[in-house]
């Protein structure tokens, strides 16, 4: 997991800093690896580095960036290594020469054009309108909810987000918030500073109160809020100092009651999800506690019991509770936080208030409530595979892919595209549960697709919890029920090990008397080129050889298929296997234009495969069945053609003319040729492929979920294509010059036998 985080951190700082990669920081990432302290603490030394790096690293560190302190470790390193420190300044220089560039080519391509100074006044309005505009949409808050808006319903075009009617902005009273935007109020015919001390202290308990839920007073007024700031506020400058001193301690009150507010009001908008809508219904709920509280203390000052000191002795519990709330309004403003990384702020919030119980307590309880809707998706998913995340906030991401193209494209990546892992969506706490949770809902959702209804039988509510024990049992056992389900579903009910044997019947010419029956009947139709065979002559042969040898007690024998490839099996070798040449991706790039091929060298069998069986057996694996079935078929065709080569020979003995000198040392290498082509068969089948079948389908019977059967086979196949010396492109290409060789010996002794019966014959 460390080897990964440095590899993560390294690639996402040179990203950062627009440095390019390669074998520089591979060899970077290999130093650290190297001389890395196991038991660093990385907080404290990215503390003790932060200095002089990193400007922004308190603004950083309060969006809750993940893996910053790893990152600014890993910066202090980069600045003590001197070469890397002359590497970036390189890189640095370049970019800014190719910006400057950029600027001045086009600076000197665009020019503004010559204008008169004097302007209409219809100009003028219609410039003040477009400035108003800008001014108007320039507001944060409203071109994120825009942006977050218009990313749903381009994903969900037929479910649009539902949208406040205007009225709701258009009316800044219905906020709760302080109204700026008013006209002040005008000067007060006495100023408070004349007044004497206890009059002073009681026209500002009555501000206060007004201060305390929102509403400007007389002496104190609240400041506008440019962009994300907190709230500030004016006190009358002729207040006398002590009074001042204490209306000062109470304000941070109001602020933090400004700040709670604007959020609750801001994030229950529906483009935020419904992670942020559950916090702010929290924050609501204490919010009505605390305007309990103020309605309580209004009710003593009207009685007269209510004074600046006893004021601020009963705001004090409740300025704490506030503090906690605005500073977690601000970290997920700042983060712009949603779903999962909403709640991952609230958990380490909870954690790090691990001394002080009331802070832990409060934010347990944000935690809990904001949980809520995150596990109820977590449940559909895990229990019954569906994904119901209207909002983007789930950590799984459904992807459209239809399961038909499975068989159609040689590249699907069906099982892993379907559904992915969106790292900022997991939340802290379910970080070491991701993979399992995607695998549950993932096995579920197969068998759901194929009409069966899936529930596991234990469900049972998750919820959210300091102890991660809790949860984690409940993810374990769905996870354990959703493999076995799905594992018995496609071993039994799908009869997956018996379909694997029906491929490995043909593929692996494990049927012999098959094979020979439609060798027989097709070789005179293989022989021809590709253009002039026709196929459904070839799938009528083939059903003929199947109803005439052993495999017709096979049932699945229906779904075995021709299939005429465009290219030979040296070419689909290296469209196949994952050789980064030139060579190669010339040929995957180019379209087959070779229309000369035979029908022995384009023929290979095809498998019809269904769903959900084509998960496993899916087209890249069939197409490794074809590789290897095409190597084998080849070796097939070269030893029948030396047999007859040696059936010819039998039939020039009949005849009473002389053997040339050479004929017995062209036979003793025929025989030869022979011997190799059948050792290098034996070795395959019998060395190669049968005793690593055995080993897969002992793995299979092990096997406790559907990855492991994925793994198996997969395992299989490349064990077959490596030991068959089909990966190695040397060898690949010494074997096809000794089987071109086999061909062309083969070819000149029958046209040598042909002459001698012709001159026999005359």
């Amino acid at each position: 997991m460390s080897e990964f985080r440095i590899h993560h951190d390294v690639n996402e700082l040179l990203s950062l800093l627009h440095v390019r990669g390669g074998d520089g920081a591979e060899g970077y990432i290999d130093l650290l690896q190297k001389h890395r302290t196991p038991y660093v603490t990385t907080t404290v030394s990215s503390h003790s580095a932060k200095v002089g790096q990193i400007s922004g690293y308190e603004e950083l560190k309060s969006k809750n960036v993940r893996n910053l302190d790893p990152l600014v470790y890993l910066l202090s390193k980069f600045c003590e290594d001197k070469e890397m420190l002359q590497c970036l300044q390189q890189n640095a220089k370049e970019r800014a020469e190719s910006s400057s560039n950029t600027t001045s080519t086009t600076t000197t391509s665009y020019t503004l054009p010559q204008t008169s100074t004097k302007m209409s006044m219809q100009e003028l309005d219609e410039l003040r309108k477009k400035l108003g505009n800008v001014t108007a949409s320039s507001n944060p808050a409203e071109v994120t909810r825009k942006m977050l808006r218009d990313k749903h319903n381009k994903k969900n075009p037929t479910q649009p987000n539902p949208v406040f009617p205007n009225w709701v902005y258009e009316r800044p009273a219905l906020l709760g918030d302080f109204i700026t935007s008013l006209t002040p109020p005008g000067d007060p015919a006495v100023a408070i500073g004349t007044m004497p001390p206890a009059a002073q202290e009681q026209a500002l308990v009555e501000d206060l109160l007004f201060v305390l839920v929102g509403v400007d007073g007389r002496d104190i007024t609240a400041q506008p809020v440019l962009g994300r700031q907190n709230r500030s506020f004016i006190v009358d400058s002729t207040l006398d100092m002590s009074v001042k001193e204490l209306v000062n301690r109470i304000l941070p009150v109001a602020s933090y009651y400004s700040t709670i507010t604007r959020f609750i009001e801001e994030k229950s908008s529906f483009e935020y999800g419904q992670v942020n809508h559950a916090l702010t219904a929290a924050m609501r709920t204490l919010m009505k506690e605390y305007l309990i509280l103020v309605t309580q203390l209004e009710h003593l000052q009207r009685q007269g019991l209510l004074s600046l000191q006893k004021l601020w002795f009963y705001i004090q519990p409740t300025m704490r509770t506030m503090e906690i709330l605005a500073s977690i309004a601000s970290s997920v403003d700042k983060g712009e936080c949603m779903g999962g990384s909403t709640l991952s702020l609230l958990h380490d919030r909870t954690f790090n208030y691990t001394g002080d119980s009331q802070a832990q307590e409060l934010c347990l309880y944000l935690t809990k409530a904001a949980s809520v809707p995150y596990f109820e998706i977590l449940e559909k998913w895990i229990y019954r595979g569906i994904i119901k995340d209207p909002y983007s906030e789930f950590m799984v991401e459904e992807h459209e892919l239809q399961k038909e193209k499975i068989q159609e494209d040689y590249n699907d990546k069906y099982w892993d595209q379907r559904y992915t892992i969106v790292q900022h969506r997991i939340p802290s706490f379910l970080q070491k549960m991701a993979d399992k949770i995607l695998s549950t809902g993932k096995y579920l959702n197969v068998v759901r697709e194929c009409g069966r209804d899936v529930t596991c039988p234990d469900a049972k509510e998750v919820l959210y919890t300091l102890k991660e024990r809790a949860y984690v049992e409940q993810i374990e056992k769905a996870y354990n029920y959703a493999s076995k389900v799905l594992l018995a579903f496609l071993m039994e009910e799908k009869e997956l090990v018996s379909r694997l044997r029906s491929i490995k019947h043909y593929f692996f010419m494990d049927k012999g008397d098959f094979f020979v029956h439609f060798m027989d009947l097709t070789e005179e139709e293989l022989k021809k080129p590709v253009d002039d065979i026709v196929p459904p002559r070839l799938e009528a042969l083939l059903e003929l050889a199947l109803r005439m040898s052993t495999a017709n007690t096979d049932p699945f024998k229906d779904d075995l298929k021709i299939d005429l490839m465009p290219h030979d099996v040296i070419t689909q070798l290296l469209r196949v296997l994952a050789i980064e040449t030139k060579q190669e991706k010339a040929i995957i790039n180019a379209e087959p234009t070779d229309t000369t091929l035979s029908g022995l060298e384009a023929f290979s069998f095809d498998y019809i495969v269904k769903w959900p069986l084509s998960l496993i057996i899916n087209r890249k694996a069939l197409t490794r069945y074809q590789m290897l079935f095409r190597h084998m078929f080849y070796c097939k065709h070269v030893e029948r053609l030396l047999c007859n080569v040696w059936i010819s020979n039998k039939d020039f003995k009949q005849y009473s003319i002389p053997s040339p000198k050479w004929f017995a040392a062209a036979f003793a290498l025929r025989q030869r040729m022979l011997n190799f082509v059948q050792n290098i068969q034996y070795y395959m089948m019998f060395e190669v492929m049968e005793p690593t079948w055995h080993i897969m389908e002992n793995n299979l019977k092990t096997a406790s979920n559907i990855d492991d059967v994925l793994c198996h086979h997969t395992s299989f196949l490349d064990n077959c294509l490596k030991d068959c010396m089909l990966t190695n492109p040397e060898l690949l290409r010494i074997f096809s010059k000794l089987m071109a060789v086999c061909v062309k010996f083969t070819n000149c002794m029958q046209v040598c036998l042909i002459q001698f019966n012709f001159i026999d014959s005359v």
